[in-house]
This record gives structure tokens, sequence and C-alpha cells, in this order.
């Protein structure tokens, strides 16, 4: 039922003519969800609401600081609440990501950019992420090898995105290259989280958010390492 809404929603926004994809931007992350009709149908809907780019952009601090409050407390709940407190940390994390995706299309294919736009693009992107990681390193309580990893994680993802600007300054463009860019860093905490939930339902003590959060601090230092020669690259090539 809420696959037919969506396809009709987008429908009724592609025959209106009011909202409609516009050519890709190279210094945008490459997304497929934003070519999606149910993507462009909600951007639409939003930009009739009134609902300002900056706004959406904020708004993902708010669910990342769900996502984060979550994972906290699931380190001190039960089995049964843990389980479901991490169901919501994964839904307060692909909330943030659906902000971060629409603030760009309200800005760009609904015609709202703004002059403060890159700055709300960027900063509330490194408070979600901390508010993220940091919070799941919370969420075991057996040692403070988590809480270690969590703040690891979270300063790697902040200097990830740093070198990426530091790209952008230098003139070598923007640069994504994993294996630990932002939606792989979410993908895999949210697949992290589904799993967590299980095994605390049933019990299971698989330390699986502690191994993705080192999965991820590993991840990050290879995106650093391959990031900086991608851009070291690109300037050398320049005359």
């Amino acid at each position: 039922m809420v696959a037919s809404l969506v396809q009709r929603a987008a429908g009724i926004f592609e025959s209106s003519g009011s909202f409609r994809m516009s050519e890709s931007i190279p210094s945008r992350r490459p997304l497929k969800t934003r070519n999606t009709k149910w993507a462009a149908a909600l951007a639409g809907w939003l930009v009739k609401a009134g609902a300002k780019p900056n706004q959406i952009s904020i708004a993902s601090i708010f669910f990342a600081a769900l996502a984060g409050g979550a994972f906290a407390y699931a380190g001190q709940a039960s089995s049964f609440s843990a389980g479901w407190l991490y169901l919501v940390a994964a839904a307060g994390i692909q909330l943030r990501l659906l902000c971060n995706m629409l603030d760009g299309m309200v800005a760009v294919e609904g015609g709202l950019r703004s002059k403060t736009g890159e700055l709300y693009n960027e900063l509330p992107d490194r408070f979600a992420d901390a508010l993220i990681l940091i919070g799941a390193g919370y969420s075991d309580i057996h040692g403070e090898m988590c809480v270690l990893a969590g703040w690891l994680a979270a300063l790697l993802a902040v200097i990830t995105a740093y070198v990426r600007a530091i790209g952008v300054v230098a003139g070598a463009g923007q640069c994504f290259l994993g294996p630990m860019a932002k939606p792989h860093r979410m993908a895999l905490l949210t697949a992290a989280c589904i799993i967590a939930a299980f095994c605390a339902w049933l019990h299971f003590d698989g330390r699986i958010i502690l191994i993705a959060l080192w999965v991820m601090v590993a991840g990050c230092g290879i995106t650093i390492f391959r990031r900086c020669r991608q851009i070291a690259r690109e300037l050398n090539a320049k005359k």
C-alpha cells in the first residue's frame, strides 16, 4: 500500500509538471535514489509545503540525535527494549540520510538555492555523524572498546569530510571515494542495527555494533588515504 501511494504521488507531481528533476550537478554526491519517482514526489511536496533546504538540513541533526539517543539507551535497556531501540536508531539514521538527500533536491530542483546553502549542507552533517557514531559507542555495556570505537569513528568521519573539503578549496573538485563515505558508513550501521535487534531479542551477545564500528574505523582510514591520493593526483595533473 505504501509503495502504491508513493507511486501515485509521483505520478501527480510528474503530470502536473510542478517538480521535475534537473540535470545532475558534478559537485553533488551521486545518488541513485535522487532520480527515483518517490524522491521527486516527496521533494516536490516539500517545495509546495514551503519547506526550505536549510530547514531540512537542520532537521537531519534531530534525527541523528534520535538515533544516537536510542543507541545510548539500548546499552542500558533490557534485551526486549534494546531490540526496539536498535530499530529506532536504524530509522533515525535513514531519516537523517533522507534529509541529506532532500535538502539538495529542494534547493536545486526546487529552485530554492541560498547563499548559505553550502554551510547548512555541510555543518549539520558533521554534527549528525558525531551524534550517531558516539551514541553507537555507548550501546555496548561490556567495556570501553565500543566507546573508543565510537569516538574514533566519529573523528575519522569528520576527517574524511575535511579531506574532501580541502580538495575542493585546492581546486581538485569533490572526491566522494569510499569505502567508508557517508552513505557507506550509514548503510553499515543500519544493517548492524537490524542484526543487533534480532540478537538482543534472541539473547545472543554478538557485539554487532562493536564490530561494525571497528570496521568503520578501518574503512575510514582507507578512505582518507584514497581521497588524499586522488586529490594529490588531480592537483599534480593541473598545469
